[in-house]
C-alpha cells in the first residue's frame, strides 16, 4: 500500500466530555448545518481519519477539513483548561465559539447600537410631541428628527427605513405609545 501524500495532519485528541458534546451537536436536528458539519469533521479527525477521506465522505473540500482541524487544535489547550474548571455550560459555550465563524474583516458599522436604540426610542414617541405636523413617523421625518436632536450627524431616509423594518416596525406607520 502506498504511503499517503503530503504532510501529516494535525492530531486531534478529545476528552469524553468533548466527544459527548460534539456527538450531541451532530445528532441534534435543530442545530445549524455549519455547526453539525464542523463537529462531524472534528469527530472524524479524532477517530484518525485523514483530511482527504473526511472531505470525500462529507463531499467538501479538503482545505475546509484542514481549516477546522487546525482551529480545533489551536483551541484545544484552552478548552482543556475550561473543562478542568468543571462547568459544563461554559465548556458547551466555548465549543460553540470554536465551531462558529471567525469575525470577518470589513468596514465597521456606521451607527452604534446606542444610536440605533435612540432612533427606535424616538420612533416610539408621538411625532406631535416633537413638534412634527404628522400623525405617524415616516422615515424622512424620523431621519430629520434624530439629526436635529444630535443623535446622529447624518442618516439617510433609506437607512432609517431599514432599521425600522429590522425592528419589526412598518416603514410609514410606526405604532405610537398610548398617550396618558
Amino acid at each position: 500500500m502506498p504511503s499517503p501524500r503530503g504532510p501529516q495532519a494535525v492530531s486531534i485528541q478529545l476528552t469524553d466530555q468533548q466527544r459527548a458534546i460534539l456527538e450531541e451537536i451532530v445528532r441534534c436536528r435543530n442545530r445549524p448545518q455549519y455547526e453539525v458539519m464542523r463537529a462531524s469533521i472534528i469527530l472524524q479527525a479524532a477517530a484518525g481519519a485523514r483530511n482527504q477521506l473526511i472531505a470525500d465522505n462529507m463531499q467538501i473540500d479538503a482545505q475546509t477539513v484542514r481549516l477546522w482541524r487546525h482551529r480545533w487544535a489551536h483551541a484545544a489547550a484552552q478548552l482543556t483548561d475550561i473543562e478542568a474548571a468543571g462547568d459544563e455550560k461554559v465548556v458547551r459555550a466555548f465549543i460553540g465559539t470554536v465551531l462558529a465563524d471567525a469575525p470577518r474583516s470589513g468596514r465597521p458599522g456606521t451607527f452604534t447600537p446606542e444610536q440605533l436604540c435612540h432612533l427606535i426610542a424616538v420612533a416610539c414617541e408621538s411625532p406631535e410631541a416633537s413638534g412634527r405636523p404628522v400623525s405617524h413617523w415616516t422615515p424622512r421625518e424620523l431621519a430629520e428628527e434624530v439629526i436635529k436632536r444630535g443623535i446622529v450627524d447624518r442618516i439617510s431616509t433609506r437607512s432609517v427605513g431599514r432599521f425600522l423594518k429590522r425592528s419589526g416596525f412598518k416603514a410609514a406607520s410606526v405604532p405610537l405609545l398610548a398617550q396618558p
